[in-house]
């Protein structure tokens, strides 16, 4: 992995692909704005350490000496641009690891782009969005005419300085569905569903996760909807906040919630990256003749699996697999639906298909064991 360039790799999510990339024998190049980090993080792994901000002038050359850039400097809405930028301009291959579906949506519409100058736009290599995204196809598989997708995400184990940090500077700015082809701007928390994520029914909340720009992109299924576990004491208090808006857009309210992440956030510790887990549940209905199929899929701690996901996606891309396609990618259509299940400690499970399938009603546990 010596051609890897991993930016803003000291942070906590960049710390965990860093040490897994290195520890498979990998030789990354580590970078970031922060030279003390960088220089701490570059002796601790043994690697190369550079240091330099996303605004240098010189940043085409910074990026030109590597086959491919992992992203792990969020908010990506103001690092994934000039990254991109500069990889279109040196012929460089592109992954991040946002979440953030304004990022995926610019990405997308520089396909052409991304095509002329034959490398690959694949972000979300990380929790946001390889499950969704393989079980929206896997899903899709099952029911090729669906024209409607739904998507569950039930998870713990704490929060990143850096995911904190994107969410906050997401407070007041709503939520976002797919409809009919279209991202629709909705209000936080718009509408609720119960969802059955393996222990019965559980009140859930629209939120804007990224697979609303992806998995249109895997499936062509033109209406997407996500949805996240939320008690419904949250779910009100969600919707109060697009009330808030005026004040959350504040800078001096947004750095205050900054410092205070700053001062008390780091990531989930050792043992919760080791015993945590989510749950992320799909569902695909064919309107037409009302034919549905429903999975879920159960991974390992979110952060556990981005670190994995994200160096398996970089080797990928480093490997030259003729499969990989030049444009935007996505972690399914790069890899195929089962790209998920090659990751540890992830297990899915086909609830319901239509019965031509021949797996109606009979679950179906597949692992990477």
């Amino acid at each position: 992995m010596d051609s890897l360039l991993i930016y803003g790799s000291y942070g906590y999510t960049g710390r965990l692909i860093a040490r897994e990339a290195v520890a498979r024998g990998g030789s990354p190049v580590v970078a970031g704005r922060d030279g003390r980090a960088v220089a701490a993080q570059a002796d601790d792994l043994g690697v190369e350490g550079q240091t330099f901000a996303l605004e240098s002038a010189a940043l085409d050359a910074r990026v030109a000496p590597f086959d491919a850039v992992l992203n792990c400097a969020g908010p990506f809405a103001e690092t994934a641009e000039p990254l991109v930028e500069a990889c279109l301009e040196t012929n460089t291959d592109y992954l991040d690891i946002t979440g953030e579906f304004s990022v995926f949506e610019r990405l997308r519409q520089r396909d052409p782009a991304a095509r002329e100058a034959e490398i690959t736009l694949l972000p979300g290599v990380g929790f946001d969005v390889v499950p969704s995204d393989c079980l929206a196809a896997f899903l899709n598989d099952r029911l090729p005419d669906a024209d409607r997708l739904t998507l569950g995400i039930k998870g713990g184990g704490g929060l990143s300085r850096g995911t904190a940090r994107t969410l906050v500077d997401q407070l007041g700015s709503g939520g976002v569905i797919r409809r009919n082809g279209r991202l629709i701007q909705v209000p936080t928390a718009f509408r609720t569903r119960e969802v059955d994520f393996g222990d019965g029914p559980e009140h859930a909340v629209t939120i804007p996760w990224g697979d609303v720009v992806t998995a249109a992109h895997s499936t062509g299924i033109e209406s997407v909807e996500v949805y996240a576990a939320a008690p419904p004491l949250a779910s009100r208090a969600l919707s109060a906040v697009d009330s808030l808006a005026w004040l959350l857009e504040r800078r001096p309210v947004k750095g205050l919630l900054n410092r205070l992440i700053d001062a008390r956030l780091d990531g989930p510790e050792e043992r919760e990256l080791a015993t945590g887990s989510a749950v992320v549940w799909g569902e695909v209905i064919d309107e037409a003749t009302d034919r549905q199929a429903q999975a879920r899929l159960r991974t390992p701690n979110p952060y556990a699996l981005t670190a994995e996901s994200a160096v398996t996606a970089a080797e990928r891309v480093l490997e030259g697999d003729d499969g990989i396609p030049a444009g935007f990618q996505t972690p399914a259509s790069a890899f195929g639906s089962e790209f998920v299940l090659e990751l540890s400690g992830t297990e899915r499970e086909l609830v319901d298909a239509p019965a031509e399938s021949g797996e109606v009603n009979r679950p179906v546990a597949e692992s990477d064991d």
